[in-house]
């Protein structure tokens, strides 16, 4: 009996498939692009830098070299600036009722949006509806009422009655963003976490908050950048001993308009703050602003 050997077909193997070469004016314009966002960056930090450069000065070469080097940093200017000119408590009103009214306003934020975004119950949209008109009218229309308000109850011109204002003014932007972010997470985490006994409140702390963590880190940073630069409301509704960092800029402005090493050294007392929480928040900030995009 003769066997019969089958040959097996022969695989050719194929080419290792060739990466796209980038076609030259996608280069090029990814150069041109990089190139206008460095340019903007520097033009951006330039005025920043100069200010940090000149509060590290004397008085002596300012005036003689308004765009010279420090040869020998005057760390004295900060030191001036921070006690003989009241810094130190300007600073720390600014401190306390930013914090403050954002850690308010982001929670009950938190809670009213949690609850829009979850629940269907009469009257839903009406109310939603009534948080968004608040985007639509500036509340330094209504100032005049808020003024006679806080006098009627005892609140006006010092901190308490400032951090009542802003922590309600940054409830309806701080409710439309939250409540974006609370209606995509899935059912089916409150399903499991009622089957396991959980009550609503431990499923809003303890589930569903730490899952918009990017959104309240963006509505939070939002809101201290806006509190923290506000002039207007600290002006009109708190008096001398209450002032924060804008109002108190511009009487030390009055009071030492001549001395620019001064002013400089103020400025960036104002503006560190700011720098450091968006150093740090910049990760929680673009992941908030991306959330959605991938889905």
């Amino acid at each position: 009996m003769t066997s019969q050997v089958i040959a097996e077909p022969r695989v050719t193997p194929r080419p290792a498939p060739r990466r796209a070469r980038t076609p030259l004016k996608q280069r090029a314009g990814g150069v041109a692009a990089a190139l206008l966002l460095w340019g903007y960056a520097a033009v951006a930090l330039a005025p920043l830098l100069l200010m940090v450069v000149n509060s590290l000065r004397d008085e002596a070469s300012l005036r003689s070299q308004p765009l010279g080097l420090p040869t020998t940093p005057q760390l004295g200017n900060y030191v001036r600036a921070w006690s003989e000119a009241s810094f130190s408590t300007y600073f720390l009103n600014s401190v306390v009722v930013t914090v403050t009214s954002v850690a308010l306003g982001t929670a009950v934020s938190a809670l009213a949006a949690y609850a829009l975004a979850r629940y269907r119950f009469p009257g839903n949209g009406l109310l939603a509806a009534f948080f968004l008109s608040g985007l639509m009218l500036p509340i330094r229309l209504g100032i005049v009422p808020v003024f006679y308000l806080l006098d009627a109850m005892g609140l006006l011109g010092g901190r308490t009655g400032l951090i009542f204002i802003y922590a309600a003014s940054g409830v309806p932007f701080c409710v439309f963003v939250l409540t974006a972010f609370f209606r995509q997470l899935p059912d089916e985490l409150e399903e499991a976490a009622r089957i396991d006994g959980a009550s609503e409140l431990r499923i809003f702390g303890q589930v569903m908050l730490p899952l918009v963590r990017p959104a309240l880190a963006t509505v939070a940073l939002f809101q201290f950048i806006t509190l923290w630069n506000d002039f207007f409301f600290p002006l009109v509704l708190v008096e001398d001993a209450a002032y924060t960092l804008p109002v108190g800029l511009t009487r030390f402005f009055q009071e030492y308009g001549l001395t620019q090493s001064l002013l400089y050294s103020g400025l960036v007392i104002t503006t560190i703050p700011l720098v450091v929480v968006f150093l740090f928040a910049t990760k929680q900030i673009v992941a908030g602003l991306t959330a959605g995009m991938s889905r």
